[in-house]
């Protein structure tokens, strides 16, 4: 099992930059596919982006590509999303999910989910 804590929200005003952080529990972080996800006021929560188990392989929903990098450091048992270039339409909560079966590219539900850090975007 694993537990994950969010941070790095905010509030940016448009074009602006943050850097979320994702801090896990236990020895095992590394065995385990990591994501972001986030769940935009009204909507229903969507993937933004995932890695590998080793860092390798990314994958990024189409809306973020070019301006979010995902990224970890098993070291620290963290994962980040740095997001750059932002939207009033990234304005979301945004959580991340771990995963110890399946791939980056995979329908295998994650399993694992954080409470979620709230970022906004200002117009």
């Amino acid at each position: 099992q694993v537990q994950l804590v969010e941070s790095g929200g905010g509030l940016v005003q448009t074009g602006g930059s943050l850097r979320l952080s994702c801090a896990a529990s236990g020895r095992t972080f590394s065995s385990y596919v990591m994501g972001w996800f986030r769940q935009p006021p009204g909507k229903e929560r969507e993937f933004v982006a995932a890695v590998s188990r080793g860092g390798g392989t990314t994958y990024y929903t189409d809306s973020v590509k070019g301006r979010f990098t995902i990224s970890r450091d098993n070291a620290k048992n963290t994962v980040y999303l740095q997001m750059n270039s932002l939207k009033p339409e990234d304005t979301a909560v945004y959580y991340c999910a771990a995963k110890s079966t399946g791939v980056v590219i995979s329908s295998t539900p994650y399993k694992y989910w954080g409470q979620g850090t709230q970022v906004t975007v200002s117009s």
